[in-house]
């Protein structure tokens, strides 16, 4: 999953919403200065990781794509599935998507210091963008993924994936409705139970 779904998952509390999002910024071990909550939620998202890796819905949608694309599924879907959770946020969450949006770009802004420093030119980014709402855009889509394969080393296809992403749309709906459902009750369930 990626950045609006980690926080949505989240829940409700800001430092679980902080870590949810830093979990892809964060290596390691949390640095034990951070808020316990932020730890909490950098945990919650690597749990998260986990599931949706081992899901058989989302193993049956990376199946979907064909060489070379398939070795590039896992970071096309977690993007894809942001833009479905996008496209239909309501469904999802009782606060609109620009609100749910333009509060995490604030909470970011206000725990600036809280941030490692490629997080910190992450949030600049969604500034820019307007994100993660405008992640329910097929242009930022592509060119979020484009931008995602230019900071790989090897070469890739990402930036040529929107087009594949865009005719497996019917399987992949069906893969999310059945599978993101299953994992809010994961993270529902989740949260109570952290390790401390």
């Amino acid at each position: 999953m990626n950045h609006l779904a980690h926080a949505l998952l989240a829940g409700a509390d800001e430092e679980w919403i902080l870590g949810g999002v830093l979990g892809d910024f964060v290596r390691g071990a949390p640095d034990p200065a951070l808020p316990s909550g932020v730890r909490d939620g950098i945990a919650l998202h690597r749990a998260i990781d986990g599931f949706t890796d081992r899901h058989p819905e989302v193993l049956s949608a990376r199946a979907l794509f064909e060489p070379p694309y398939r070795r590039y599924a896992g970071i096309a879907l977690d993007m894809w599935f942001d833009h479905l959770l996008a496209r239909d946020f309501a469904r999802w969450s009782t606060l609109p998507l620009p609100d749910f949006s333009s509060a995490l770009r604030g909470l970011l802004d206000r725990q600036d210091a809280l941030l490692p420093s490629t997080a910190r030119r992450f949030a600049h980014y969604m500034r820019a963008n307007d994100l993660p709402a405008a992640y329910a855009e097929p242009e930022m889509l592509d060119r979020a993924l484009a931008g995602i394969g230019q900071r790989l080393h090897r070469d890739n296809p990402l930036g040529r994936m929107l087009p594949v992403l865009q005719d497996l749309e019917a399987p992949l709906q069906a893969c999310f409705d059945a599978f993101f459902p299953e994992l809010q009750r994961f993270a529902t369930h989740w949260r109570p139970t952290a390790p401390r």
